[in-house]
């Protein structure tokens, strides 16, 4: 159930990106939860990987680089997730701002965060 849960938060988190300007996703239902399966796959295995070999960065601005690292790291994913396009970082950014916002509201709805 957890997992249908995160797969769902995901698909809802990357939904909400569109009111960005310079990220579209044009695809299906089942393409959108296709794509909140392969985000969380993604952020499962690269963020971790991406948050240790930008750890100096991190240090050195005082955590603001976290932004940047979310940003290209949904810029990349849209490579992977068919039908989701993000034009650039800055569009990148933005939209990671609206996923982590997105995630911490329907964690706050659904009670999935907790253990």
């Amino acid at each position: 159930m957890k997992l249908l849960l995160a797969i769902v938060g995901n698909a809802l988190a990357l939904l909400a990106t569109t009111v960005v300007p310079g990220i579209t996703f044009g695809g299906s239902w089942l393409q959108l939860l296709i794509a909140g399966l392969v985000f969380g796959v993604f952020n499962l295995i690269v963020r971790p990987i991406a948050l240790f070999l930008s750890l100096p960065a991190l240090i050195l601005t005082l955590g603001l680089f976290y932004f940047v690292l979310n940003g290209l790291l949904l810029w990349l994913a849209s490579y992977l997730v068919p039908g989701y396009h993000v034009s650039g970082l800055i569009a990148g950014i933005l939209g990671s701002l609206v996923v982590s916002v997105v995630s911490w509201a329907f964690h706050a709805l659904t009670g999935s965060g907790k253990d």
